[in-house]
C-alpha cells in the first residue's frame, strides 16, 4: 500500500511540475474554477460533491478535480463478522450499516468519445476510508470494522450544456481500492498477516483466523464501478 501511495504522488509531481516548466515560457492565463455535484451507483448509493480547475496556462492538457464523497455500502457477512472479530455466540438478531468516505483528484482529459463532443477521460488517485458497524440486538455485541485504502480509478465522463451556467454530466467507470488491514472491537487482520488479536476458528480445529478471511467476510471497497449523474456550475 505504501508502495502505490509512493507512485500516485510521483506520477501526479512529475506531470504537474513538467507542465509547470513548459508553462513558464506561455502567457498566463487566468484559472477557472467550476463547483459539481453527483449521485447515483457507486457499488451502493453514492453522493460527491467537486471543484474542477481549469483554463491553465500554456498547454497543460488536462482539467483537475478535487472531490470527496459518501457510499452507503453492504458492510459485509454479519455472522461471519462476529466470528472473525469477536467470538462463536450466535445469539441475538443482526442488523448492519456501513459506508465509505472518500477523497479523489481526477485528471480530465477532453476527447470526443462514442460520437460526443464535449467528452473526457478521466483518471486519478484516491482514498477511501470506509467503517462497517455491525449490531446483534439481543446479544449485547455492537462493533464496527474499520480501514484506510489508497486506490486509483478512471472512466469516461460526458456534458451537456443546459443553460449557460449549468451543465448535465454522465460519468461512468471504475475504481480500484488496495486492500487495506481491518481492525474492529480489539482485533485486526493485515493483508501481510500481521495480525492483532485474530479469533480462533471453531469450524476449522481452533486454528487462528487469517486476512483472507476477514476480507471475504467484510466488503471494504475493492472494485467499485459506478454510474452517476450530477450537474456543474459554471461560475
Amino acid at each position: 500500500m505504501k508502495t502505490l501511495e509512493k507512485v500516485l504522488v510521483v506520477a501526479v509531481f512529475f506531470i504537474c511540475f513538467g507542465s509547470d516548466i513548459h508553462c513558464q515560457e506561455k502567457s498566463e492565463a487566468p484559472l477557472k474554477a467550476r463547483p459539481g455535484f453527483m449521485t447515483g451507483y457507486n457499488r451502493g448509493f453514492g453522493l460527491q460533491a467537486n471543484l474542477t480547475v481549469y483554463n491553465f496556462p500554456g498547454e497543460f492538457p488536462f482539467e483537475l478535480r478535487f472531490g470527496m464523497g459518501y457510499t452507503f455500502l453492504n458492510p459485509g457477512n454479519a455472522a461471519d463478522a462476529r466470528r472473525i472479530f469477536i467470538n462463536n455466540a450466535t445469539n441475538g438478531e443482526p442488523e448492519k450499516k456501513g459506508g465509505s468516505f472518500d477523497m479523489r483528484l481526477d485528471f480530465l482529459r477532453a476527447r470526443q468519445i462514442f460520437g460526443i463532443k464535449n467528452s473526457f477521460i478521466v483518471f486519478g488517485p484516491r482514498f477511501s476510508t470506509f467503517k462497517g458497524h455491525f449490531d446483534y440486538v439481543g446479544g449485547n455485541e455492537v462493533f464496527d470494522v474499520t480501514s484506510h485504502q489508497w486506490g486509483i480509478g478512471g472512466g469516461f465522463e460526458h456534458h451537456f450544456s443546459m443553460s449557460e451556467n449549468i451543465s448535465f454530466i454522465i460519468r461512468y467507470g471504475l475504481d480500484f481500492y488496495v486492500p487495506g488491514t481491518l481492525t474492529g472491537h480489539d482485533t485486526s487482520y493485515s493483508p501481510g498477516n500481521d495480525n492483532i488479536n485474530p479469533e480462533n476458528d471453531n469450524q476449522n480445529n481452533d486454528l487462528p483466523f487469517q486476512y483472507r478471511d476477514a476480507n471475504k467476510a467484510i466488503y471494504q471497497p475493492e472494485f467499485m464501478p459506478h454510474i452517476m449523474m450530477g450537474v456543474n456550475f459554471n461560475l
